[in-house]
């Protein structure tokens, strides 16, 4: 016990701090994204859709190492782009905190983007031909009628984005590497103290990791309870 505490008291949280904000960072981006792409795609045409899909759903199916690898590929300094943002604007992705919230936000869009899109097409499409009726415009009626209807599943959606950004380890540690206090994040800090031996160490980490997944998850069905607590169950 006194062991643990004493781990406890020598932690260094910046692993913790670096998380929460590459999260929180990666989930407002693919908020507002994630929504925009699901609304075009729910538009458009069945063949254009399957193919528009798959390819913003791919960075979930793909091991996190391969989209780090064309990460690196579009960013490295010694590629055109990367070579461009670096000479031009003095934007460095390689090994920077903003590694870290491009890679967290290209695996975690899709858990958003798909959420709102399942959202935007079980919705009725009677409360669109309402609010054109009382002459809304179609931006109006996205934002006033259109969101608040999809709520449940839009949230669901940023919940898990959230986590997802969160926990994210192989494209991170790919672009943005592993530099303590700047890119060294909680999947990443357990990683390195399990090859150093310290399974007292990581222990403490595991057990923070998984408070915070029994938040995420306990929000998600909360939100969702709340939806459907006048539906009856058979």
């Amino acid at each position: 016990m006194d062991a643990m505490e004493s781990i406890i008291k020598n932690l260094d949280w910046s692993p913790l701090f670096i998380s929460l904000k590459t999260g929180i960072v990666a989930t407002f981006i693919s908020f507002f994204l994630g929504i925009y792409a699901a609304r075009k795609v729910v538009k458009t045409t069945p063949g254009k859709k399957a193919v528009i899909d798959g390819i913003l759903t791919l960075p979930m199916v793909l091991p996190p190492t391969v989209a780090g690898f064309f990460l690196l590929l579009i960013f490295s300094k010694r590629r055109p782009f990367g070579i461009f943002l670096y000479e031009t604007f003095d934007i460095k992705v390689v090994q920077s905190w903003l590694g870290c919230i491009i890679a967290a936000t290209v695996i975690a869009f899709p858990l958003m983007y798909r959420n709102a899109r399942a959202a935007f097409e079980q919705l009725d499409v009677n409360l669109i031909y309402a609010g054109r009726t009382l002459g809304m415009s179609d931006i109006r009626i996205f934002w006033k009628v259109v969101i608040p209807s999809a709520g449940p599943g839009i949230a669901s959606g940023t919940i898990l984005t959230f986590a997802r950004a969160l926990g994210e380890y192989g494209a991170t540690s790919m672009l943005a590497g592993n530099i303590p206090g700047k890119t060294g994040t909680i999947s990443q800090k357990i990683a390195m103290v399990i090859q150093d031996g310290d399974y007292a160490t990581a222990g403490v980490w595991v057990a923070i990791v998984m408070l915070i997944a029994f938040l995420v998850i306990f929000s998600m069905n909360f939100i969702s309870g709340t939806k459907m607590k006048n539906i009856k169950h058979w």
